[in-house]
């Protein structure tokens, strides 16, 4: 995994590839004019990165939610299989503005969701709002789309723990991604410019034409070894496995807005939500 830095510097521990085509991809959209992307509204944790996030339909007085990876969660990574919800935290996050500067610390008080299951991803509850956060601050939540990002998009991926943007291009979509015993589905694969460290886990990948999240950076091949920790592969609809040493990925975002109603409360048994259970 682009794992928490704490493993990183455990020899690179978990944070994290694999040569064949993914998943065929969806047709490259028109170049829309680039957004100014900055680190406004991303989070620093104390071994990861992440983002205070709202979803197309979230009310500005709902709880401010902040998106990682699962790996990242406090209490360890959540086992293949495992759906975490509703457990109590009281996690902090520093608050970046534009510049990168931390302006506020965010309390969480609850992970409303974590898995590392299909996808990587834990989204805190704060104890704020983001109608506080904007008067207090004026930051803005960054908006999660609702819609599967394109191939050949310019895109961003935004670091609050290292204070780094890398700039490059979504490469295409994988149709299993697998790391140790965790498989992820339909993940995005960066092109080479987007050299994730650890540290990076739980960046925004933000779609420069919209300025809006399609995905969170999780994983990278280090070492060129197959389908272990730090070292995914690639696995097609044949069961192909490909390994691309020092490639990095991302798990898509785009499912989860359908699975929260507009102030914010998980609802895993709704219409659209594909989310795994518990």
């Amino acid at each position: 995994m682009n794992k928490p830095l704490l493993a990183a510097l455990f020899g690179l521990a978990i944070a994290g590839t694999g040569v064949v085509p993914a998943v065929a991809a969806p047709q490259a959209a028109p170049k829309a004019a680039a957004v100014t992307v900055d680190f406004a509204g991303t989070v620093s944790l104390s071994n990861c990165s992440g983002s205070v996030i709202r979803f197309p339909n979230s009310t500005d007085t709902s709880p401010a939610l902040v998106l990682t990876n699962g790996h990242c969660l406090e209490t360890g990574f959540p086992a293949a299989g495992q759906v975490i919800t509703g457990q109590s935290s009281t996690r902090t996050f520093g608050l970046l503005n534009s510049a990168g500067t931390k302006v506020a610390t965010l309390r969480a008080n609850q992970v409303v969701y974590s898995t590392m299951t299909d996808t990587d991803v834990t989204i805190y509850r704060t104890t704020t709002t983001y109608a506080a956060i904007k008067s207090a601050y004026g930051i803005s939540p960054l908006t999660v789309s609702a819609t599967h990002p394109t191939a050949g998009t310019a895109i961003k991926v935004v670091s609050g723990y290292w204070k780094t943007i890398y700039s490059c291009n979504i490469d295409g979509f994988v149709y299993r991604l697998k790391e140790g015993s965790w498989t992820w589905k339909d993940s995005v694969r960066y092109t080479s410019a987007c050299n994730t460290i650890g540290g990076t886990s739980g960046s925004p990948v933000i779609d420069t034409s919209t300025g809006q999240v399609v995905a969170v950076n999780n994983t990278g091949n280090e070492d060129g070894e197959t389908c272990t920790v730090n070292n995914p592969c690639e696995v097609d609809e044949n069961g192909t496995v490909t390994v691309r040493e020092g490639i990095n990925y991302a798990e898509e975002t785009y499912n989860i807005p359908a699975c929260f109603t507009s102030a914010n409360v998980l609802s895993l048994s709704a219409s659209g939500c594909t989310l795994p259970k518990p």
